[in-house]
């Protein structure tokens, strides 16, 4: 029995170290918060009442992303925009997939959501939300990237197009990939 237990305090750190260095989905919004005008400068506490969280959420990001090799290891917050894209193009369907519930009220996102609702004409089929009680839009339930997306993306259209396209990456058709990673490209490559 006292071997169990001292295997189970092994395991138990362990299992924190790689909760500390893994990815977290809030971790892409922190990211891509960081890449417009501006937000690199901002201190942690303007980053997370910007992001509707606490600061050492916010902080704990930055670690896992500098870990991860998505931001400089020291120094400002300067985000590896080729490795999130690569991440955001490659990886987020499979990483962080979308997980779609019933219908509800909420905030629209992806193909339903600017930049992506001028170029992609839906067929009438119902629209992607996040959940959000103060919602205009009726649609499936569409999981986002962390609890308070849509607050924080309702108060910046930058940051709420960038997260509308990580959605299209996570659940749209081949075309509606193509387009928003074209479209994400542009948006951190050019103009970062």
């Amino acid at each position: 029995m006292h071997q169990n237990s001292s295997l189970f305090i092994l395991d138990s750190r362990i299992k924190n170290e790689e909760d500390i260095f893994m990815l977290r989905p809030f971790d892409i919004a922190v990211l891509l918060k960081l890449t417009l005008p501006g937000a690199a400068e901002s201190s942690f506490q303007k980053l997370a009442s910007d992001l509707h969280v606490a600061s050492s959420e916010v902080h704990g990001a930055i670690k896992r992303a500098r870990v991860s090799g998505l931001m400089q290891h020291d120094g400002p917050k300067k985000v590896n925009r080729s490795a999130l894209l690569e991440l955001l193009g490659h990886g987020m369907r499979y990483v962080y997939p979308a997980v779609r519930g019933e219908l509800t009220r909420g905030v629209a996102t992806s193909f339903a959501a600017e930049p992506l609702r001028s170029v992609i004409h839906d067929s009438g089929a119902e629209v992607p939300v996040w959940p959000y009680v103060l919602g205009k839009m009726r649609g499936y339930s569409f999981e986002p990237l962390y609890k308070h997306a849509a607050e924080a993306a309702l108060a910046d259209p930058a940051l709420y197009e960038l997260l509308s396209l990580v959605d299209a990456l996570r659940d749209g058709r081949v075309r509606e990939r193509k387009i928003a990673l074209e479209m994400m490209s542009k948006r951190l490559l050019e103009n970062g």
